[in-house]
């Protein structure tokens, strides 16, 4: 049974072991999928012969075209259904807290999650379930996401400061299915044929599922607030936990601002970097969508690091609030996007390809950033949420993602009709802006999200 004081994996509950292999599982699933998205659509599925079969897609294209004001080339169709479908899947989440927290409770939610999503996958192996396929990703997200990160942070007692440590190792592993997901599912998908590599994503789910239903004596328990009915659901909200809920609501913009470059890896980035980067590496070249394995692999250096870091940090200093450290993280990842900048001014210039070079550089620089966005914004929502509405505010948290998601879309589509370093010092000035209010916001409104004696934490 889940016991708090328990540290069997790593110094933590056995409990974080196995959600974190399930999230692995999960995000091999989502990545490797969404490595193929788009270069599925733009080399097949949007072309004519394929296009037509779709089921729905007249009319889901011209409500695109209407949004997006005229007719929508191959590229900028592509990036807006990448936008659309990678925003989605942070606004479902929302909706998967209330079932679980009101109905369901968090197992059943992220067992029913795990389902659709599979079906999802396998649909994808069809041109005409294309719509059918993503709806069952986007419904199944929903119910999976935050449902399971909320568990992560029940695992810990009032006042545990391995929390803020549980989630950047959850984040470790969430990397670590990302690094997978490009090398088997973006492979088969790239060399051997789309549907392989969407079957493998299907399976993936499958495994993740399996471990979660192992472990299911090791998780905390669901919520009273679901056993107790609606009568726990009115229980009243403290003075500070309202004004909790207002500054977690008001950082959401600016976290869209600050993940937009970050979250364009996955679009306009593999594109461009498709047609104009010279991706040989040790004689050979690699497959577009290895990018996101070398991503991936960075980043799980730098997340672990990061926990190093901030752990000697704390020895001799005073460690800084979650919101100073994803201000200075946002600000570090600024130096990798000018580094694109830099790389494609002088291809530019050459009239050659962008080196290898600066692409590592990019994911270098941008991972040393982001491993003080990503996880630690997540531990100060989880952190900060109240106990009651934990897996929902955990739901709102993910917002920031679908909004940036959007703007991705639609940022994708500038890549077309504007040089390439001026399309990254945009993103560039996006984050370093987002930085700057992150250090400003922690001056002005910091002690509204300071551990407090009702710092739950977790669903009690």
């Amino acid at each position: 049974m889940h016991n708090a004081e328990d540290r069997s994996f790593i110094g933590h509950p056995r409990g974080l072991g196995y959600l974190a292999f399930t999230e692995a599982w999960e995000r091999f699933s989502y990545y490797g999928m969404q490595s193929l998205l788009v270069l599925y659509m733009v080399n097949r599925l949007l072309h004519p012969g394929h296009i037509e079969r779709i089921a729905g897609f007249g009319l889901f294209r011209h409500l695109l075209e209407s949004i997006y004001r005229g007719p929508l080339s191959v590229q900028a169709l592509a990036s807006a259904i990448f936008g659309l479908y990678t925003g989605l899947v942070y606004l479902t989440p929302i909706g998967g807290g209330l079932i679980a927290d009101r109905v369901l409770g968090r197992t059943r939610t992220v067992t029913i999650g795990a389902l659709l999503m599979a079906a999802g996958h396998f649909l994808m192996a069809f041109d005409v379930t294309f719509l059918a396929a993503l709806t069952c990703l986007l419904t199944g997200v929903g119910c999976f996401k935050g449902n399971l990160a909320s568990q992560v942070g029940a695992l810990y007692a009032t006042g545990d400061n391995r929390r803020a440590d549980a989630f950047q190792i959850y984040y470790i592993f969430i990397n670590a299915g990302v690094i997978a997901a490009p090398l088997i599912a973006g492979t088969l998908g790239e060399v051997y044929g789309w549907h392989y590599g969407f079957g493998a994503a299907g399976v993936g789910m499958l495994i993740g599922l399996t471990i979660y239903l192992t472990g299911r004596r090791w998780l905390p328990p669901d919520s009273p607030v679901v056993e107790k009915g609606a009568r726990a659901a009115k229980i009243p909200l403290t003075h500070r936990e309202k004004m909790a809920i207002v500054a977690l609501i008001a950082l959401l913009p600016v976290l869209t601002i600050a993940v937009i470059g970050n979250q364009q890896i996955f679009n306009a980035y593999l594109v461009w970097a498709h047609d104009n980067a010279d991706l040989i590496f040790f004689g050979r070249k690699m497959p577009t969508t290895w990018l996101i394995t070398l991503d991936s692999i960075v980043s799980v250096s730098f997340l672990a690091g990061a926990v190093v870091f901030w752990r000697l940090w704390s020895k001799k200093f005073p460690e800084p609030p979650e919101i100073t450290k994803i201000g200075i993280g946002s600000l570090v990842a600024v130096t990798g996007f000018v580094s694109l900048a830099i790389g494609a001014a002088i291809a530019a210039s050459s009239g050659g390809k962008i080196s290898i070079g600066w692409l590592i550089t990019f994911h270098v620089l941008n991972s040393i950033g982001f491993a003080n966005v990503f996880p630690v914004s997540l531990a100060l929502y989880a952190r900060a949420a109240p106990a009651a509405l934990s897996a929902t505010i955990i739901g709102i948290f993910y917002l920031h993602l679908f909004a940036a998601n959007n703007l991705v879309g639609w940022i994708g589509g500038l890549l077309e009709k504007m040089p390439a370093t001026q399309f990254w010092l945009l993103h560039a000035a996006l984050c370093g802006t987002a930085g700057i209010i992150f250090l400003v916001a922690g001056r002005l409104f910091g002690h509204l999200l300071a551990p407090g004696d009702n710092d739950k934490g977790q669903i009690d």
